[in-house]
């Protein structure tokens, strides 16, 4: 393992060592990149994800053809009148009264335009005790939900005047303006308090505010960086905010973990009596080190989102993988100037009620020497109870169920809108989310065009697809249709995906097929949870085997140990599957659901399962890279395998402790949002972060390399030709190393 060569070798060490002799040059250049990053960035703007690229098949087609026939669809609101009592009637005078006073109310506005009363179009429940009225917002639709308010008024106005009906409006721009009232600030209330936890968490860590602030600022400034950088890279590859969220989580997290990783070996070596310089070398070499080989790790796993091929993973993918990446380079870079600028100062401002902890030898955690001190007397045992324990809370995750979550599941009742869109489809099931044929014809006028959609909307009844009724509105000029069909099964999204087949299998084919030239995909909401799931299916076993093959030939080529690379692999997704369960078994089946605030929805939403996998893939390498980087070193100074084990874990249980916190913490913030999606992302980072910090890095993986012994190091000659990754070591290590039997090994 060691070759008498005490240069200090390697990108880390050298990039560490230049920080450090020109530390003003570094900073300055550091700044320079953050500065012509957002400015560049914001002088270009940033192109957002368009809906007709989020998804392939069917939605993306009828999504082009409205594009380019420049056919803008509005936003589209339903008011519903129904009777409480179920005794008046859509033939009573007072219904009738109500119907047209909302008619007129709604049209009084000027914000409306398409008013159709129901007695036109026949939007009358079987029933007669339920009708809408429906009209469409002028002006762009994306913008709706800021000019509804005053149509909202104007419907309310009409309820206080009939007392024995229910007249409540629901639409698009409805729905976004009770959202944004809701919700809007519940996104940026996370994010801005993401900051302050981890400040706060770092200050208790290291009892000093300048140390503490560092890696805030690492992670704040590297964060900034690529929102810059994300404008440049939107016009090849549109961004969203979505993927802005998610680059704020993940650079704030390996933003915070990098420095602190780099600042807590400084800081050790210097209270083992080194000299600042040697100090910041030592940590150039070994936790640098560590942190090239997790970041590289972390942006393969976050490359692997660029193979969904759904646009908005592909945002998330290419924007987190660029703040990993920002993050790194300011660790190995910037970082060091800094500590070397700051010298002794770095313990500035320290909090008085906030002692250092008392730590024995070398940085050791009492707490962990005590832990390890059971794992390492009896390793088959820890293994076998603690895998035994994450197999049992990984169990659930067999019978995972995933879907787009509706209305209903994603808000429960702390939306009122929630309610009336859960009437709306008891009387009119699919009404509030119907299917949309878009039907491109080369004269959408001529007789078997006309034919052709007038049979689609029979066949579309009398196939049990739908109970009507079917809208049909033309755009002639461009020779476009856009057919409207309410789905048998309403918010139940089996049964709506059942109507669905049977329109795109049975009765296009049989109508709007038959016709040359005619285009027909049929989206809509149902149409896109369907597509995006299958599309998203897809995908799973290429992004999975991408990130597991691409993490593990990089472990191989940083430890350039066999064993090393498997294991971390079969640990990590021992961690992933526990992170599963626990989402099932709260989500899903409800257990203990109460405790984090959540309703048991009785699903996943779709697109979890394999973002989760991605992002704790990679940040679990954070730890996994750390703590191996230490055991190896402390293996390569002459410690046996079981020694280095006990030293290289407690001597890094305090900073992953104190990362692992920090991310808990950060995370468990998006689990307190109310949108269960939002909730299941927060809670299901948290835990498996958590788990993967104390179960997986304090119990198994020490076990198990406790158990494999010397077989730890093992590479295959066959495999020796790889190249060497393994140059940064401390300057300080011993040059000949033995086995505890007196043989020397090799690495």
């Amino acid at each position: 393992m060691g070759n008498g060569d005490s240069r200090v070798r390697g990108l880390a060490a050298r990039a560490g060592g230049w920080s450090a002799r020109h530390r003003w040059a570094a900073v300055g250049v550091w700044v320079l990149f953050v500065v012509l990053a957002m400015g560049i960035g914001s002088a270009a703007g940033r192109v957002d994800v368009d809906e007709s690229d989020q998804l392939k098949g069917e939605t993306h087609t009828a999504a082009r053809i409205i594009d380019d026939a420049g056919i803008k669809e509005p936003a589209s609101e339903t008011v519903l009148i129904q009777s409480k009592d179920g005794k008046l009637t859509s033939t009573d005078a007072e219904f009738r009264s109500a119907v047209t006073a909302v008619v007129t109310a709604v049209n009084g506005t000027g914000k409306v335009t398409d008013v159709t009363s129901p007695y036109d179009t026949k939007t009358i429940s079987k029933d007669g005790r339920s009708a809408l009225v429906q009209f469409d917002m002028r002006g762009d639709a994306d913008t709706a939900g800021d000019r509804v308010e005053p149509v909202l008024k104007a419907v309310a106005g009409v309820q206080k005047d009939h007392g024995s009906l229910r007249i409540e409006e629901i639409g698009g721009a409805s729905m976004a303006k009770q959202y944004n009232d809701a919700f809007g600030d519940d996104f940026k209330k996370a994010e801005y308090s993401a900051v302050p936890v981890a400040l706060g968490i770092l200050l208790i860590a290291f009892g000093a505010l300048v140390a503490a602030l560092l890696p805030v600022a690492l992670a704040v400034t590297a964060i900034m960086a690529t929102m810059g950088l994300m404008g440049i890279v939107s016009h090849l590859q549109p961004m969203s905010d979505t993927a802005n969220s998610v680059m704020l989580l993940v650079g704030l997290a390996v933003g915070v973990d990098y420095c602190l990783f780099y600042l807590r070996r400084e800081r050790e070596e210097r209270e083992a009596g080194r000299d600042a310089g040697a100090a910041l070398r030592i940590a150039a070499a070994t936790s640098g080190r560590a942190i090239i080989v997790s970041g590289v790790t972390v942006c393969v796993a976050m490359a692997g989102m660029l193979f969904t091929g759904l646009a908005e993973f592909e945002a998330m993918g290419l924007a987190s993988l660029m703040v990993v990446a920002v993050a790194m380079v300011g660790s190995v870079t910037v970082l060091p100037a800094l500590l070397s600028l700051l010298g002794e100062r770095v313990e500035k401002g320290r909090i008085p009620f906030l002692r250092r902890r008392n730590r024995r030898g070398n940085g050791e955690s009492r707490l962990w020497t005590a832990v390890l001190k059971g794992v390492l007397a009896k390793p088959l045992v820890s293994v076998l109870v603690a895998a035994g324990a994450l197999l049992a809370i990984a169990a659930p995750a067999v019978g995972m169920k995933t879907e787009n979550l509706t209305l209903d599941q994603e808000f429960g009742n702390s939306l009122p809108i929630v309610g009336t869109y859960n009437r709306v489809n008891d009387a009119f099931p699919g009404g509030s989310e119907p299917a949309e044929v878009v039907v491109k014809a080369k004269d959408i006028n001529s007789p078997e065009v006309k034919q052709a959609l007038a049979d689609f909307r029979a066949q579309a009844v009398s196939s049990g697809a739908s109970l009507g009724p079917v809208d049909i509105k033309l755009h002639d000029a461009q020779n476009v249709a856009f057919v409207y069909v309410p789905l048998v099964g309403g918010s139940d999204q089996d049964k709506a995906a059942k109507s669905l087949e049977k329109l795109r299998e049975d009765v296009r084919p049989a109508t709007l097929g038959k016709v040359d030239g005619v285009q027909a995909p049929i989206t809509g909401q149902v149409a896109g949870s369907h597509d995006f799931n299958d599309q998203l299916l897809g995908s799973v076993a290429p992004v999975f085997a991408f990130v597991v093959v691409f993490a593990f030939l990089l472990m191989l080529l940083s430890f350039r140990s066999l064993t090393v690379a498997i294991t971390s692999i079969v640990l990590n997704l021992l961690s992933v599957g526990a992170a599963y369960g626990i989402l099932v078994a709260v989500f899903q089946h409800g257990w203990g659901a109460s405790l984090v605030g959540a309703e048991g929805v009785g699903a996943i939403v779709t697109w979890l399962p394999l973002f989760l996998f991605v992002i704790l893939f990679g940040l679990s390498m954070d730890y996994h890279v750390f703590v191996v980087s230490r055991i190896r070193e402390a293996r390569l100074r002459g410690r046996t395998t079981r020694d280095a084990i006990r030293h290289g874990v407690v001597t890094t249980a305090g900073v992953v402790t104190s990362a692992a916190i920090i991310m808990v913490a950060v995370f468990a913030i998006f689990g307190t949002l109310s949108m269960q999606s939002m909730k299941q992302m927060g809670v299901g980072l948290a835990a498996a972060v958590l788990i993967d910090a104390t179960v997986i890095r304090g119990v198994l993986l020490p076990a198990v390399m406790a158990l494999l012994g010397e077989r730890n190091w093992y590479l295959p000659n066959w495999l020796r030709w790889l190249p060497d990754l393994t140059h940064d070591e401390s300057p300080e290590a011993v040059p000949s190393v033995v086995t505890g039997e007196g043989k020397p090994i090799r690495v």
